[in-house]
Parts: C-alpha cells; sequence; structure tokens
C-alpha cells in the first residue's frame, strides 16, 4: 500500500483470469478501499466469462461458486446443493479446480448429479488446445470423457 499512499499509479495484475476474482488480489483491492485510494478495474480476457459465454448456459442468471470441497463427501454435497440451486433458480453455476484435481471432481459430478443436468467443461481457454463442451450428465457418463490435467472452468445447469 505504501507505494499508492505516496500516489504512486500501481496496477494489479492477475497470473490467469481477472484480478480479485478467485484470486488473493481482493485484499489488496480491499486494503485500497479502507484507505480512500481509486480503484479502477480494467478487463482483460476471464476464463470465467469466457467459458460462460460459450457454454450456451444461462448467461441472465449466473452464480460464480470458486473452488468446491476437497473432501469427497463435502464436495458430492455442495455438488447437490448447486444442482438444486440451479435447478430453483434457472441459474449457471460456475465453479473451478485445480487441474491435478479435475478428474475427481468430474468423477464426482457425473456421481452426483441427474441424468438431464447440463455440463459444460471449458478447458485450456485461448489456447490452441482450447475445448469447449456442454452435454447433459447422461451423456458425459457414456462418453467416459476425460479432463486432464488442464486448466478448465466447470459449468452446471440443471433443468
Amino acid at each position: 500500500m505504501k507505494p499508492l499512499l505516496e500516489g504512486h499509479a500501481v496496477g494489479l495484475l492477475s497470473e490467469a483470469g481477472c484480478p480479485a476474482i478467485a484470486d488473493p488480489g481482493a485484499l489488496l483491492v480491499e486494503a485500497a478501499h479502507q484507505e480512500g485510494v481509486r480503484v479502477v478495474p480494467l478487463v482483460g480476457p476471464s476464463s470465467i466469462v469466457l467459458a460462460l459465454m460459450a457454454s450456451g448456459l444461462e448467461g441472465q442468471r449466473f452464480a460464480f461458486c470458486g473452488y468446491l470441497p476437497r473432501e469427497a463427501g463435502e464436495r458430492g454435497k455442495r455438488i447437490r446443493e448447486l444442482e438444486q440451486r440451479s435447478k430453483r433458480e434457472k441459474e449457471t453455476q460456475i465453479f473451478i479446480e485445480t487441474p491435478y484435481r479435475n478428474e475427481a471432481l468430474l468423477g464426482a459430478l457425473l456421481e452426483a448429479c441427474r441424468e438431464k443436468t447440463r455440463l459444460c467443461i471449458a478447458a485450456d481457454l485461448t489456447l490452441p488446445s482450447e475445448s469447449v463442451t456442454t452435454k447433459t450428465i447422461g451423456d458425459w457418463r457414456r462418453t467416459k470423457a476425460a479432463i486432464g490435467k488442464r486448466p478448465a472452468v466447470f459449468l452446471l445447469l440443471a433443468d
């Protein structure tokens, strides 16, 4: 905060996504507000927004839920809660995971969700290996898909 308080212009960059969204930069932004420092947001590509745009799922009502619990039982419970919320609110639920836990999350989604719930997996966005695929849970189960250890965004919409 010292350079800001001395009147210097400061920028906050994030290595992936938007600063302060699923990013510890929010702590710096909060501190700036507490000190009365003007905060000017500038957006670049955000994997969260890009995934929603490409998913074909509900874009008027959506919630970014961050990371789901690591522990299998709690993760399954949270997935069921998000699916119920999605159905009740007609709202796309968006969440992310670290690449090395992608397969565990996909397995938990396929186990916990109803057959007709739609799931989009958007991986490697803006890279040559980019893939954005939206299918019902039933279709995902039949294709036995794998994501691998790639940065991915998961979007869920229950009918």
